[in-house]
């Protein structure tokens, strides 16, 4: 048969595979997934083990080396995340799924359950009239599963090797993956070309793509990573190397001749070159006086758009578009799916979607869920789909003149709480293992240096792979997490690893905050910018939630990085400042018929002297909007104006009136 060895050489080839990944095994077997301290540091860098898979399996299947590093890039960026399986039940570098025995080993929770203390309250986030729901939706049947989510399977079967082995070794992973992609060439009647250029509609079909812009997003992405090159340090230690190759382009006619349907993306606001969908939310009468899923609304033209809001379904595509489409539940404007990266739109930007869990957050956002779950059954989010939400939130913040930073640019666990209330339901989403680094990279806006230690200003950017904060209760409450990569740093109430962490007065009362996974009481993330308030040694102290916090920061291994910025503090004269998580109007902006809404305060206060970094000013608003009839809504716009804030893991907002604002580099502590 064309493309492969004698059946000797390939019979001693395949026992000493075989061996290997035995011995392996044994090893893989003595070491736990869920540990009880931090995580081992990774094996060094020059192990190339990983790299000689990459290249023996390239040769032995005929498969062109950068094809399937590309590949792989595209699905895990090489990393193996320990043989836990991503949301679309994908394991190992190549992403080769196998969705039964996923659900099987971790059993999805009922759709519509957060993670304990992953809030629980409803998306709209104004008491002015909460939600009611009946929502129900499936959780996915394995009997029912595709082909594309059992190609596990079918590599097993190309290649011999055990199933077990495909999820869990690496090496084996990695045959498999090639001996897919030679397999769906010869299938789409094309050569086992020593050419990348050829493979365009192999690499098209590798996705599990159904529709043909969503397979060649995919096959797009991974040929611009192969012009571009790559190399990088996986999560096993491994070195591995993609050599740039500026003047590839896919042959002509590829394509077409990926043998996928023709996609439909009429009606929706997507970038050019996405596969893209129109799933529409019900804007309906429910019942009772009550309707769903979202408002009508006529942004910007009536409303700001100036935040993007990032989260996680908390559960799996089909269950997503299930709840979505219910009139008694929530929507959201975007869901990415994992596997591939395909979007489904299912609310015109114009409109506001309950999602946030603050109505003044609804009112000037846009949502985009992502299919996933904070901490199982997989902690890991695919490379495609980082990939394709980075390209649709670029399109969206240019669209509508937003900046590309962590104070417009929101996960759902940096909303804040729009009254006290509501503080301990705010969802943690997409938590703690979202990649906001390489996410903010993929935006064009990666977080870098801006000044020297005179700036007065830090900006958070651990090194995801190897910051590895220990977490607990990622299925059971108090059991300490898999050891897994991190973009947050966690915060002390004094420079030593000894001392209680800070505390959060909303959440935890005058008590410290927990290593809880979904307890944000005490982390900050990549790109978020606090004023430094101290340093010492190799800690640094940050302004947070009217406290000092302090963050291991060593010159040899930083976690942050030194910048300028504006910030505001309390304007003289003033003890303390209340904060706000909503910038809502003055009273006497609101006309007749409209309830005036409070300004109520948060428990949290900014205390004479200290500084916290302005995003951006607002003047305050509240989007009226209680009837399914949209003739009664109303913009009620205020002269009080407003600071944005990065008070904690959460922003907030303070008025104007009781701040003053300062470069950050004038009177810092160095």
């Amino acid at each position: 048969m064309r493309g492969s060895a004698p059946p000797s050489d390939r019979s001693r080839r395949r026992r000493r595979t075989l061996r290997a990944m035995t011995a392996a095994g044994a090893c893989a077997a003595l070491l736990p997934l869920f540990g009880t301290a931090h995580a081992a540091e990774p094996a060094p860098a020059a192990d190339t083990v990983l790299a000689r898979a990459f290249t023996d399996a390239a040769a032995r299947y005929q498969v062109p080396g950068s094809v399937l590093l590309g590949v792989s890039y595209l699905e895990s960026r090489w990393d193996g995340h320990q043989g836990v399986p991503s949301v679309t039940g994908g394991y190992g570098p190549m992403h080769l799924t196998d969705i039964r025995t996923a659900l099987k080993d971790h059993p999805p929770r009922p759709a519509g359950d957060a993670p304990a203390g992953d809030g629980g309250n409803d998306g709209r986030g104004d008491d002015s009239r909460p939600l009611t729901t009946t929502a129900t939706a499936g959780v996915p049947d394995p009997a029912t599963a595709p082909a594309s989510s059992r190609t596990l399977e079918r590599a097993a079967a190309l290649t011999g090797l055990p199933a077990g082995a495909l999820r869990q070794d690496a090496t084996a992973n990695v045959e498999g993956g090639a001996a897919l992609l030679a397999d769906t060439q010869r299938r789409l009647g094309e050569p086992l070309s020593a050419d990348p250029a050829d493979w365009y509609a192999a690499v098209a079909r590798y996705s599990g793509a159904t529709d043909q812009a969503t397979g060649t997003a995919f096959a797009d992405d991974v040929f611009d990573v192969i012009r571009q090159g790559q190399a990088r340090t996986t999560d096993s230690g491994q070195a591995v190397a993609l050599a740039a190759v500026p003047s590839l382009a896919p042959a002509a006619g590829q394509a077409a001749r990926t043998g996928l349907k023709p996609s439909d993306s009429a009606g929706t606001e997507c970038p050019p070159g996405l596969g893209c969908e129109w799933v529409p939310a019900p804007y309906q009468e429910t019942g009772g006086g009550d309707y769903g899923n979202h408002d009508i609304a006529d942004r910007p033209n009536d409303e700001k758009i100036d935040t993007i809001v990032i989260h996680d379904t908390e559960g799996y595509w089909d269950t997503a578009m299930q709840l979505v489409q219910d009139p008694t539940y929530l929507a959201w404007h975007y869901t990415v799916r994992s596997a591939d990266g395909h979007i489904a739109q299912h609310l015109a930007t114009k409109d506001v979607g309950w999602h946030a869990g603050n109505w003044y957050t609804n009112a000037k956002s846009i949502g985009v869920e992502h299919e996933g779950f904070l901490t199982d059954p997989g902690t890991w989010y695919t490379e495609a789909m980082y990939r394709t939400s980075a390209r649709l939130v670029k399109y969206l913040a240019a669209e509508y003149r937003i900046p590309l930073d962590r104070q417009h640019i929101l996960g759902h666990d940096n909303v804040p709480a729009p009254t006290t209330s509501y503080i301990t339901g705010m969802h943690t989403d997409p938590g703690p293992y979202w990649d906001w680094g390489h996410y903010m990279a993929l935006l064009g806006a990666p977080v870098h240096a801006t000044a020297g230690p005179w700036g007065g200003v830090v900006t958070v950017d651990p090194d995801y792979a190897t910051n590895q904060p220990v977490y607990t209760g990622c299925v059971t409450a108090g059991d300490t997490c898999p050891a897994h990569g991190s973009d947050a740093v966690r915060l002390y109430s004094a420079p030593s690893q000894d001392a209680p962490l800070v505390s959060d007065v909303g959440l935890h009362g005058t008590g410290p905050s927990t290593t809880g996974v979904n307890d944000v009481g005490a982390r900050a993330s990549t790109g978020q910018q606090f004023a430094v308030a101290g340093r010492q040694g190799d800690w640094t102290a940050i302004w947070y939630l009217g406290q000092k916090a302090w963050f291991q920061n060593p010159a040899a291994h930083p976690t942050a990085v030194n910048s300028l910025g504006l910030v505001a503090t309390p304007r003289k004269g003033l003890a303390t400042v209340p904060v706000y998580g909503r910038a809502y109007p003055e009273a006497a902006a609101y006309p007749a018929g409209v309830p005036v809404q409070s300004l109520s305060p948060l428990p949290y206060q900014v205390p004479a002297g200290q500084r916290y970094v302005v995003g951006g000013a607002e003047r305050g608003e509240y989007f009226y909007a209680v009837t399914f009839d949209t003739a009664s809504h109303t913009v009620v716009r205020g002269k009080q104006l407003y600071y944005e804030i990065q008070l904690g893991h959460r922003v907030a907002y303070v008025s104007a009136a009781d701040v003053t604002l300062l470069p950050s580099a004038l009177g810092a502590p160095h």
